[in-house]
Order: C-alpha cells, then structure tokens, then sequence
C-alpha cells in the first residue's frame, strides 16, 4: 500500500503564492503517475494537474494553465505544485493522487489507486 502525505496548504491573499507537497512511500515513486485535485466546498473533486514518471510530460486544468505548475523529484519521492497568482476560487482541499498503472486520461478519478489525506488551501479577496 502507497501512503501519500501532504503539506503546505494555508491561508493566502489574491495574487499570492503557495507551494504543496507530497511525499510518497516505496522505493518504486519513479513508476508511479502524479496527478494533483481539488473540492472546493459544494463542489465535485475536480482535476488539476498530472506529470508523467519521468517528468517529462505534465498536463494541467485550464483553470490553472500558466499559473501552476507540477513538478517533481524522484530521488525524494516528492511532487509539487507551484500556485501563483492565486484567486479566491483556487480556494479548496487539495489532494495528491498516485497510479501504478498507465495512464491515459490524467484528469479522471478513476486513474489513480492511491490518494493522499488532503490539504486546505485558503486565498482570500
């Protein structure tokens, strides 16, 4: 069983900046999918971004193009997310997510066999 844990969630201003982490277990984090997700109060989790094993290939939510940016360090089992410029609507827990398996579809829920507890990020007017 993978265990994710998260970290770096907090309360912010508009046009601020945030950094999430996630760290995974195992010896095997280069073989895994990264993707990280969002709910925001009443809403449906939602996707937001998702890098490949090697890194070499990253995919993002439109909401989030040119603002965030996935990346990750497989010598430390990590992956991030860069938040800049962040809106009151980015506000909602984020989840980092992980699949042993290939995937095709990053931004279904489906993909990933193992999600992290979730980390509230706040950004206020």
């Amino acid at each position: 069983q993978v265990q994710l844990v998260e970290s770096g969630g907090g309360l912010v201003q508009a046009g601020d900046s945030l950094r999430l982490s996630c760290t995974a277990s195992g010896r095997t984090f280069s073989s895994y999918y990264m993707g990280w997700f969002r709910q925001a109060p009443g809403k449906e989790r939602e996707f937001v971004a998702g890098i490949s094993r090697t890194g070499g290939n990253t995919y993002y939510e439109d909401a989030v193009k040119g603002r965030f940016t996935i990346s990750r360090d497989n010598a430390k089992n990590k992956v991030y997310l860069q938040m800049n410029s962040l809106k009151p609507e980015d506000t909602a827990v984020y989840f980092c997510a992980a699949s042993a398996k290939w995937v095709l579809t990053p931004r279904r829920e489906n993909e990933y066999d193992y999600w992290g507890q979730g980390t509230q990020v706040t950004v206020s007017s």
